[in-house]
């Protein structure tokens, strides 16, 4: 091999080692934590407790830098190593999810508050938890008669828009799973009782854009409901009022608005800009 010039290459890697050496602590950190989130989130999208050779596989990252970065989590308690050598999500992530869940309804609030003025109808936001929609942020219509859902409160999915909204693109065989967890209880004579009916109401929301729940919940109210696009985490808005009110021709009116709010709402979340409405 050639020899010649060494000295001057020698100076020149030295010079450029030093520089690289420079720049790596802030890039290097910087890398290492945008890839142990990404490993979390696909954790989570996996159902929360995988492989590392399937979380190898699906990020491309070779298995020694899954194996740091996973013992870093497990050191921290964002991940938990399982008996069966299985990595699964932890503990300290309830935390900041709960957290999360909060100011995700407080950031929506100004758009809710957007749609009481211009639905005259009460707006809310719902978030799919596990099995069951979990209210996050509710603002209240002026009318004296209103409908009130109690942030925090928890239904099940199979008599709600917001529940409907939520599934509507979610392969059947999941959903059908959803429902063999959860049953499928009568709020009222309307709900919809039986996996296929409830299939057929996800093919509707598809199609229309919107999810209705038509007297499901409770007899007397109707329920308009969409999702959000793009969200962070799974998330819907909808208006409830009296089924007087809100009624078919109603519909044609707030469910424009809805989904203009929804799209709005989403691209202050992707930006993490939520004010601005």
């Amino acid at each position: 091999m050639p020899t010649s010039h060494a000295s001057d290459a020698s100076t020149a890697n030295d010079a450029s080692t030093a520089n690289a050496a420079k720049a790596a602590p802030a890039s290097g950190g910087v890398q290492s934590l945008e890839r142990a989130f990404d490993l979390l989130e696909r954790m989570a999208d996996a159902g929360g407790e995988v492989g590392l050779s399937e979380l190898s596989a699906s990020s491309g990252l070779p298995l020694p830098t899954i194996h740091r970065l996973m013992r870093t989590l497990v050191a921290c308690g964002y991940v938990r190593q399982q008996p069966n050598r299985r990595y699964s999500l932890g503990p300290r992530l309830i935390r900041l999810g709960e957290s999360a869940s909060r100011l995700l309804g407080t950031w929506a609030r100004p758009y809710l508050a957007r749609l009481v003025e211009e639905t005259g109808e009460t707006a809310n936001m719902a978030l799919l938890d596990g099995d069951e929609i979990v209210y996050v942020a509710q603002v209240p219509s002026k009318h004296s008669m209103r409908m009130f859902t109690e942030v925090g409160r928890r239904v099940l999915p199979h008599s709600t828009g917001v529940g409907k909204a939520l599934l509507a693109h979610t392969p059947p065989e999941e959903v059908r799973a959803l429902l063999a967890r959860t049953g499928m209880p009568a709020a009222t004579e309307k709900t919809i009782t039986t996996p296929e009916g409830f299939l057929d109401a996800l093919e509707d929301v598809r199609r229309t854009g919107y999810a209705v729940d038509d007297n499901e919940q409770e007899i007397g109210v109707r329920c308009l409901a969409v999702s959000v696009p793009n969200s962070p985490t799974a998330a819907a808005i909808s208006i409830s009022g009296p089924a007087g009110r809100v009624t078919e021709a109603a519909t044609d009116k707030i469910v424009p608005i809805l989904q203009q709010v929804a799209e709005e709402l989403s691209q202050a979340l992707v930006s993490s800009a939520p004010s601005g409405v």
